[in-house]
């Protein structure tokens, strides 16, 4: 018999085997890489004027400093510490905008630790790119930009950077994710890594193992302050346009079209009567903007721009931004059950987006439904009201707000998983004005007649308009809730 004793032999050899093999494994060395790739990198410090940064300010950015340059610096100002890196011979350099943001001086030490002071070309706060420049007689090494829609989630990077004023420092990890969201601004695409990132790597490159340039590390998710294995690069891609603006003009100029907008849903395509959630739904139009003039509306759904296929709404600012202000583009649009195409003319977006008035509504409507056979909570979740002096008063609306508003949510309802609040404004359900509490149940009817297909609510939040669809409650679904 194959005993006890002959088992925990095969297991022990198996075990030293395994061991064997992990020990014969051979890991990457990017010491020849890094030598290649650190001259290239630089460090930035920066002086500000203690007094033109606000407490707010300070608690939400706070400065990265070095021992020696606290205790070093004139009580009066404060010394900030970034990364960044060459991108020509000429002296362009690009940081983060949050680096050299208020700077009332900009110092820039090279590889060879020359120090050199470096003038602001320009700066975009809504995607964190500055552009700086130095001028010297030393022959500089720009990086190499690669395309960074080519990386692939768990390619090895490089970070190189100046974590807390210790300069040249290069880390490693693996792409962790693409397209992140996180809320930083408009054009969020971030690639997020697990290379060590820490206060002082802002600015610096990330790199892929070609040596070429594929984002510029510029936050990190932590609770205490540290590198906890996430950081985030904007790509290179998003930002050539940026570098070509701010080289050309000082600022970047954006092109606009004067709408607002937000991705589909499983819902909204039932509520429409689609068979694809391809494109993004429009929730305002700018009086006197480019969509208005093509005749665009709210609740028109925006399928490509400029021949280009469109699945989310960050991708389609990005596109609308990085066209040439004057060019003339063609809009496919799905608008009242048909798809239609549309052209229209890029506009240059206004430093302020235009104030969007509601329209006012026709209040010639039908008083003949009688609504009192059910209340909307068995419906569809909501308990709603019409707009009067008391309610107004009560929720501190303006005289002139249109709609009906919220003033209950039913529990576990399909209306409470999408997020519709008391206090909610209803301006539209499929598109169609609500006036009063009659239209509603006119929707609602024809919504039961198509086989209880779900509703498309247009939604006011405060000023934010946003459209959400939810589901009509079954007979069932209301006896069990009741």
């Amino acid at each position: 018999m194959f005993g006890i004793k002959n088992i925990f032999v095969v297991l022990l050899f198996w075990a030293l085997s395994v061991s064997y093999a992990q020990a014969q494994t051979v890991y990457p060395s990017f010491a020849d890489l890094a030598e290649k790739l650190i001259p290239s990198v630089v460090n930035i410090s920066t002086t500000h004027n203690k007094e033109d940064m606000d407490a707010e300010e300070e608690i939400a950015n706070p400065i990265e400093t070095t021992v020696d340059s606290i205790f070093n610096a004139p009580i009066s100002n404060k010394i900030s510490l970034g990364s960044g890196f060459i991108i020509d011979e000429s002296g362009y350099i690009i940081t983060n905008n949050h680096v050299i943001d208020k700077a009332q001086a900009i110092t820039v030490t090279l590889f060879d630790d020359s120090v050199h002071e470096a003038q602001v070309i320009g700066k975009d706060a809504k995607t964190d790119i500055a552009l700086i420049k130095i001028t010297t007689d030393k022959k500089l090494s720009p990086v190499i930009f690669g395309d960074s829609d080519k990386i692939r989630v768990g390619d090895w990077i490089l970070a190189i950077g100046n974590p807390f004023g210790l300069g040249g420092s290069v880390t490693a990890g693996i792409v962790s994710a693409k397209s992140r969201d996180i809320e930083s601004g408009p054009y969020d695409n971030f690639i997020q890594t697990d290379a060590s990132i820490n206060q002082g790597s802002s600015g610096g490159p990330m790199f892929n193992l070609t040596g070429e340039l594929i984002g510029v590390n510029t936050a990190i998710f932590s609770t205490n302050g540290g590198n906890m294995g996430v950081g985030f690069a904007i790509p290179t891609n998003m930002i050539r346009f940026v570098i070509d603006e701010l080289k050309a003009h000082g600022q970047v100029n954006r092109g606009w079209i004067g709408i607002k907008m937000q991705p589909m849903t499983e819902d909204m395509v039932k509520s429409l009567g689609l068979t694809s959630d391809k494109g993004v739904i429009i929730t305002e139009v700018t009086p006197k903007g480019s969509a208005e003039k093509a005749g665009i509306k709210a609740g028109d759904i925006i399928l490509s721009f400029d021949n280009h296929d469109i699945d989310n709404s960050k991708n389609l600012s990005r596109m609308v931004a990085e066209t040439p202000i004057g060019k003339k583009v063609m809009l496919k649009i799905w608008q009242n059950k048909q798809i239609k195409n549309v052209n229209l003319a890029i506009e240059k977006m206004p430093e302020q987006a235009p104030k969007i008035v509601s329209p006012v509504i026709n209040q010639e409507v039908s008083k003949e439904a009688d609504t009192s056979q059910f209340s909307f909570a068995e419906l569809i979740g909501l308990e709603l009201a019409e707009i009067n002096a008391d309610i107004a008063q009560k929720f501190m609306l303006p005289s002139t707000t249109q709609g009906v508003i919220v003033t209950q949510v039913l529990p576990a309802s399909d209306a409470e998983k999408k997020g519709i609040k008391k206090g909610n404004i209803i301006i539209s359900i499929d598109k169609k004005p609500i006036v009063d509490i009659n239209d509603v149940w006119l929707s609602i009817q024809d919504a039961q007649v198509a086989n209880n297909r779900p509703i498309l609510l247009q939604i006011k939040d405060g000023e934010q308009p946003y459209f959400v669809a939810i589901k009509l409650l079954k007979k069932e679904q209301r006896h069990a809730e009741n």
